[in-house]
């Protein structure tokens, strides 16, 4: 596992390079990026950091004016997590995840008044505050590195843990949705070919019917 991070390492200094020439801000975050590559090529979704159009287009699926905190899981070197700042989400509304070192230090420094987490994404909902409203959750977890199991289990769990008209955000470089949309889930995505390399976002919205008798259920 090691070696396969230091090749793709190697293949992708070329793209620091060509980086720096067209956007020098962002040498240093890229620099921070080969370094979780590094550390844990599995938890990385691609061998370059999501671009600008990308997270952009992920941060217009949250609403910032729904109350409630905004979970982010595999936050990485943090663009996602700019985008929905500029969007106009409030930092302290947001709750990173994160459980690559290199990146749960970047974000640390990066956005000090957010709330980052170095635990299991995939049981975030164990580690937010008690009784706390979530209005969306966004990951950039490389979901189809995991079985089917685990991510069924993941999107079902952030949908359950969130009110009505629930969001689920999910960035992928797969053609094929992470999981097929379970009864009351609407499933749209969106292709940004402006991303290198090309990207979907997957959304995935539980009408407030739905909602409403998942958390019924939970309360019988």
């Amino acid at each position: 596992m090691r070696s396969r991070a230091a090749s793709i390492a190697k293949m992708t200094i070329g793209s620091a390079d060509a980086q720096a020439a067209i956007a020098p801000r962002t040498t240093s975050t890229y620099a921070d990026f080969l370094r979780g590559l590094w550390d844990d090529p599995k938890a990385v979704s691609a061998p370059t950091p999501s671009g600008r159009a990308l997270a952009h287009a992920i941060a217009a699926e949250v609403d910032p004016h729904t109350p409630g905190l905004v979970v982010e899981l595999g936050a990485g070197t943090g663009t996602i997590t700019s985008a929905l700042i500029e969007r106009g989400i409030r930092e302290e509304r947001l709750i990173l995840f994160e459980s690559v070192p290199a990146f749960h230090t970047l974000l640390s420094r990066r956005f000090s008044r957010a709330t980052v987490r170095g635990a299991d994404a995939f049981r975030f909902d164990r580690d937010l505050p008690e009784g706390a409203r979530i209005a969306a959750v966004v990951s950039g977890i490389p979901l189809l590195n995991y079985p089917m199991a685990e991510r069924i289990c993941l999107i079902e769990r952030a949908l359950d843990r969130q009110g009505p008209g629930a969001t689920f955000i999910q960035l992928s470089y797969g053609w094929w949705p992470p999981i097929p949309p379970g009864m009351g889930v609407r499933l749209s995505r969106r292709v940004i070919f402006r991303n290198f390399p090309p990207a979907h976002v997957w959304i995935y919205r539980r009408s407030a019917a739905k909602c409403a008798q998942s958390l019924g259920t939970k309360a019988s």
